[in-house]
């Protein structure tokens, strides 16, 4: 399940349209399921380590299949063992979304930066709804 630019592009643009939508700045990133960046957007004024969650939540709902909140312990997948690598977190709290077709994982979304993980999932999840 190849996700495409354009597809992860619709799926930003859809997360950052939901964040005005609700009055928030956001950071959201979207991978493949190998937790390589397709897309990202940092709206003005988000703070820096945003970008860094934005993108530990994307690729733990790719390696994984679950919410971000939802995973527990530690991701064994090669991914998530790069993100850790890179001095980016994996994340243990809401804002990160797989992206599924047919039943398979396709990549994740993940957004980071407003005061609510709530909120947060909730442009993940109008991004992923774009598709």
């Amino acid at each position: 399940m190849i996700l495409t630019l354009a597809e992860a592009k619709s799926i930003v643009d859809a997360a950052v349209a939901k964040a005005r939508e609700l009055n928030i700045i956001v950071t959201v990133a979207v991978c493949d399921t190998q937790g390589h960046l397709i897309a990202f957007n940092r709206m003005d004024g988000v703070y820096g380590e945003a970008n860094r969650f934005a993108i530990g939540k994307a690729v733990d709902s790719a390696a994984t299949g679950l919410p971000s909140a939802e995973v527990k312990g530690i991701v064994d997948h090669p991914a998530a063992a790069y993100v850790i690598a890179q001095g980016m977190p994996t994340s243990r709290v809401r804002g990160g979304l797989p992206i599924m077709r047919d039943g398979r994982i396709a990549g994740g979304c993940g957004v980071g930066g407003a005061s609510s993980h709530a909120q947060e999932e909730e442009c993940a999840r109008a991004g992923i709804a774009s598709l």
